[in-house]
């Protein structure tokens, strides 16, 4: 070994976004000039500089170089101790490379992010907003989460309550805003909200949305009822204020005319009229049990048992994205996303909506075709990626419009399983999260308003696709 160095300090922190040196004493023990070429290794690498790049030596001479750490305010910049090395390449002798090592710590901190999706939700009953919470800090975030509002008029339910987001990750907490007082007939009204995600020792975080409170019944059918209930009032008590006497004066003229009002007795003549019949029981006559009807009296009337021939039952429709998705705008306003998979070995599922997940997960079964719909995103476009053939349908990507479904990927036996798939929307951002075979969940990724995102296994390792989840 020709060379002796010494790092200045060894140890050293830094906070993100902030800059820290280390001086690099070389000295040439060898008996013969040599330059030395400085390259920095480790993870702390890409924020790491030196200055000079290279250093010539005479020998028993001695030369410094500085080491610049860099690192960016951002979840990269992991958080504690962290190794960072230099190689000192000779050229000489380049195989004599020394590698020498130091500590880079790099300080915490902590940084949120919270939105709300939508902003604004709308329902008589209920709103069901998202809330989106990003962890850009470097350290593990935990957070608990409440809502309010100006006179205690909501009442929330989140799901869950409390989080734990790793750095540069993110979750979606499902929120359920219910009123406390049904608002039966009149007019909308609009009440201000805010979620809360509280840290230990720092300040809380409020995001703020508007919940629509929409009336049970419109304003003008609480009148037309009111007016409908007071005439039929006022009609009863009219009806009965002037209700006509009805009295029969049958008896009494039959009196005048001396006819008796009795039956005729048994003496009495078979042409003289009895003034009162005599009620008679129906006489009911039954079919003996071998007798058949005519073969020309199916239409004949009565309705009774009919024909003895019997239909096969009517296998029920399955339903689609795109009859999910239409329910699921029917009664929640906003954007909505319904999906469902066709898993190998067992056909198409139920579809599922929202972030719900769509195929299986621990059963080793690929996912082969997709079917996708969405509301109020201007529509939705896509194509799908196969294990073996990879785009198989070239140019040729499957559009729907808004309510209607979207097709990527073949349920046909002969076509490969799917290995990932590209979606967007016309309108808005549309997130995802893969499930891989061996690999697990891949995480959550969203595209700018009407951009492109791929989503499943990298192209060259070609593994098969098993579940996706969906937001918009």
């Amino acid at each position: 070994m020709s060379l002796w160095t010494s790092l200045e300090p060894a140890s050293v922190t830094v906070d993100p976004g902030s800059r820290a040196t280390v001086r690099l004493r070389v000295r040439n023990t060898g008996d013969v000039v040599d330059e030395y070429r400085f390259e920095p290794v480790g993870p702390t690498a890409p924020w790491t500089t030196v200055e000079p790049q290279t250093l010539r030596l005479y020998p028993g001479t001695t030369g410094t170089v500085e080491l610049t750490f860099a690192p960016p305010r951002t979840p990269d910049a992991t958080a504690g101790p962290n190794p960072y090395a230099v190689r000192i390449t000779p050229t000489e002798h380049p195989e004599a490379v020394t590698v020498p090592e130091g500590n880079l710590t790099i300080t915490p901190f902590t940084e949120v992010r919270a939105e709300l999706v939508p902003p604004t939700v709308k329902g008589r009953f209920r709103g069901r907003p998202r809330l989106a919470i990003d962890n850009i800090g470097n350290t593990k975030l935990t957070a608990s989460l409440s809502g309010s509002d100006h006179g205690d008029r909501l009442a929330y339910e989140l799901q869950p309550a409390n989080v734990q987001i790793e750095p540069g990750r993110a979750v979606f907490v499902n929120t359920t805003l219910r009123p406390r007082q049904i608002i039966w007939f009149g007019s909308k009204e609009e009440q201000r909200y805010n979620l809360a995600v509280r840290r230990s020792g720092a300040q809380a975080l409020e995001v703020e949305g508007t919940f629509v409170q929409r009336g049970f019944l419109p304003r003008w059918l609480a009148t037309a009822l009111s007016l409908t209930m007071a005439l039929a009032i006022a009609f009863v008590m009219i009806w009965l204020a002037y209700k006509p006497q009805v009295n029969s004066s049958a008896n009494e003229k039959l009196a005048e005319a001396g006819v008796s009002t009795l039956a005729p007795s048994p003496s009495a003549t078979p042409s003289a009229p009895a003034l009162v019949p005599t009620p008679t029981a129906p006489v009911v006559v039954e079919a003996p049990a071998s007798s058949q009807a005519p073969a020309d009296s199916g239409s004949g009337g009565g309705g009774g048992g009919g024909g003895t021939e019997s239909k096969a039952p009517v296998k029920p429709k399955q339903e689609t994205a795109a009859d999910a998705v239409n329910k699921l705008a029917a009664r929640s306003d906003g954007r909505h996303i319904c999906y469902r998979a066709y898993v190998a070995d067992k056909g198409w599922q139920d579809p599922v909506c929202d972030g719900a997940i769509a195929g299986t997960t621990g059963k080793n079964l690929p996912i082969k075709a997709l079917n996708i719909a969405t509301a109020r995103t201007g529509g939705v476009t896509g194509n799908a990626a196969h294990v073996v053939g990879g785009w198989l349908t070239g140019d040729k990507w499957s559009k729907a419009g808004d309510g209607v479904n979207m097709w990527m990927g073949s349920s046909k036996p002969a076509v490969a399983a799917m290995e990932g798939y590209t979606i967007k929307t016309i309108e808005g951002s549309v997130c995802q999260n893969a499930h891989v075979k061996d690999r697990g969940w891949l995480g959550n990724g969203c595209t700018k308003a009407g951009d492109w995102i791929y989503g499943g296994s990298p192209m060259e390792q070609k593994l098969q696709l098993e579940a996706v989840r969906f937001t918009v």
